[in-house]
């Protein structure tokens, strides 16, 4: 598994000197979680896109892997009713997020994924997956013993999302070459801190070739 990059030595020196040290194993029943890899974040013709093609091109490989080998996948997007548009202090501080509303063509998960019909997309309207949602849910009913978490963006609902795994006592892998986010600065930043704290650090070809070794009894 990687790390993050772009950090000084002397940071590094100072995580591993406060004992951040640790890893997860990797289990035989995993989940891939992809955050937000919706139109509104990926097109760039919405107030909130950019262009994350080179991303949603190696999270299409990783979910090609695990629909081979039977592995749960879980879509994410955010979705704004009027109910909830009134009830979001979220929306007061990221207006842009009002253009995400059920219908519009901006909370669509990007046809690039591939997403099948028994792939679940949960609508949620803050920053974690798992907040407010039946995504935890879903991750023990398959009893899911690996999670790995991408999409977008990295400094913002993937690390939301990071944390609230492992929270919930998920043995949690961020996939640091399918996360996608505005600006490099936040985004390195952020893979760094969360592979120190709250998630083991890997990339698309590592994640392909552990679902290529599990056969669909062992995933699914």
């Amino acid at each position: 598994m990687t790390d993050a990059g772009a950090v000084d030595e002397h940071t590094r020196g100072v995580y591993r000197d406060a004992g951040f040290t640790g890893s997860f194993a990797l289990g035989e029943r995993p989940a891939v979680l992809v955050v937000d890899f919706s139109r509104g974040f990926t097109d760039p013709a919405c107030p909130l896109g950019f262009d994350a093609t080179p991303e949603v091109e190696r999270t299409r490989a990783v979910l090609d892997a695990a629909r081979s080998c039977g592995a749960v996948v879980v879509f994410t997007t955010i979705a704004y009713d009027e109910g909830s548009r009134l009830a979001s202090t979220w929306l007061r501080k990221v207006p842009s997020l009002g253009s995400l509303v059920p219908g519009s063509p901006w909370v669509d998960i990007d046809e690039r994924l591939g997403r099948t019909e028994s792939e679940p997309v949960v609508a949620k309207g803050g920053a974690s997956a798992f907040f407010g949602t039946p995504v935890h849910a879903l991750l023990v009913g398959h009893r899911v013993d690996t999670v790995f978490v991408l999409g977008a963006t990295t400094s913002g609902c993937v690390r939301a999302s990071v944390v609230d795994a492992v929270q919930h006592g998920f043995p949690t892998f961020v996939v640091q070459d399918c996360c996608a986010d505005r600006s490099l600065g936040p985004h390195e930043a952020n893979l760094f801190d969360m592979t120190a704290k709250y998630a083991d650090g890997c990339t698309s070809g590592e994640v392909v070739r552990y679902l290529n070794g599990l056969s669909s009894t062992e995933a699914g």
